[in-house]
């Protein structure tokens, strides 16, 4: 029998204390995380692996988000990757521009836990627990 293999997921993130939180809570969810706290950093992350969901914040130094999501939708080898965009921009333009840009789903930190983005995670990669 097969071991069940983890989903993988890169999260871009600049904040050292979120980035402990969500790491611990991915993990404890059966996830498979690596870390990027700059866009740049990302972006080389992904000519290595592609993992199969990125969480990416806007706010970050370097190259902001929203050039991240351009320079990956823009990538052919990356047209399918599915990206959850959590950020504390939380204006309707700004939603409304991560998903014209190619975000599968915007989340606003502020309004989901931890655990409830563990959720979307897995309702959007379509993992069922198993009972």
């Amino acid at each position: 029998m097969k071991a069940k293999v983890k989903n993988s997921i890169l999260l871009i993130e600049d904040d050292p204390f979120l980035i402990d939180i969500y790491k611990k809570k991915f993990e404890s969810a059966g996830f498979k995380i690596r870390v990027a706290e700059k866009g740049r950093k990302a972006l080389r992350m992904l000519k290595e692996e592609i993992p199969d969901l990125i969480i990416l914040d806007i706010v970050l130094p370097g190259i902001f988000g929203w050039e991240v999501l351009r320079k990956i939708r823009k990538n052919p080898k990356l047209k399918g990757l599915k990206i959850i965009i959590l950020s504390n921009l939380g204006q309707k333009e700004e939603i409304e521009k991560g998903l014209k840009l190619g975000a599968t789903k915007y989340l606003i930190k502020a309004h989901y836990t931890p655990s409830e983005v563990v959720k979307e995670i897995e309702k959007i990669l379509k993992i069922s627990k198993a009972k």
